[in-house]
């Protein structure tokens, strides 16, 4: 599925910057894969074409057909820096940020300091995990080991900077990253959450902070 999607996405008609992901054992942020799990990543000129285009598309409903779960989650950028595959894929604007926002990271990890990034990676994990505010976390990528994304949900701006600023592995992890310049290429975004469908584990992951689902 994931290797026909390469030759079904681009027909998708309206479909800009799109990328296939897969996941990491757990909550993704792991070196080990996850066969189960994957994410597919694309950019839309507009909500209501985003809506209709993943539910209509034909590569899109071959997933939904051949999947026990699936949950789509529709996002509006409100800030990005950096570059993915060498070009800016999101335009921001100026939006009310209230209710549940989303964090996307996503960085090309330089092969000689792979292992000391994924040594890092479980105590980061453990860390968004023991946070009660996060609503929904999850770590995927392109490719296994060099290309990391991680996505996470919270319930207010407050809650994520909280997170992001606190001492701990995290933050280490992120001073050591820039200290030892271990990323060829990164980029950061924000978003503001317009809605979502279908579920994960049986639910929405908005529904706890009565976030408008579709």
């Amino acid at each position: 599925m994931m290797g026909a999607a390469r030759l079904a996405l681009p027909k998708v008609p309206d479909i800009g910057f799109w990328k296939l992901c897969g996941s990491g054992t757990g909550e993704g942020f792991t070196p080990l894969p996850n066969t189960a799990v994957y994410a597919v990543l694309a950019v839309w000129p507009s909500e209501e074409i985003a809506r209709a285009r993943t539910a209509e598309a034909p590569v899109f409903q071959s997933y939904k057909a051949r999947s026990v779960e699936d949950w789509t989650v529709f996002l509006n950028p409100t800030s990005a820096r950096g570059g993915w595959s060498g070009t800016a894929p999101f335009a921001p604007a100026e939006r009310t940020l209230a209710g549940p926002i989303a964090a996307l990271t996503r960085a090309t990890i330089k092969p000689k300091v792979l292992l000391r990034f994924w040594r890092r990676a479980p105590g980061i994990s453990d860390v968004i995990g023991a946070d009660p505010n996060v609503m929904f976390k999850i770590g995927i990528g392109e490719v296994p080991w060099l290309h990391q994304v991680t996505f996470s949900i919270w319930p207010d701006q407050a809650s994520m900077n909280a997170f992001a600023r606190a001492d701990g592995p995290h933050a280490r992890a992120i001073r050591a990253v820039r200290d030892g310049n271990w990323f060829s290429e990164e980029l950061y975004a924000r978003f503001q959450i317009a809605g979502d469908r279908g579920s994960w584990g049986g639910a929405s992951p908005l529904a706890a902070a009565g976030a408008k689902a579709a």
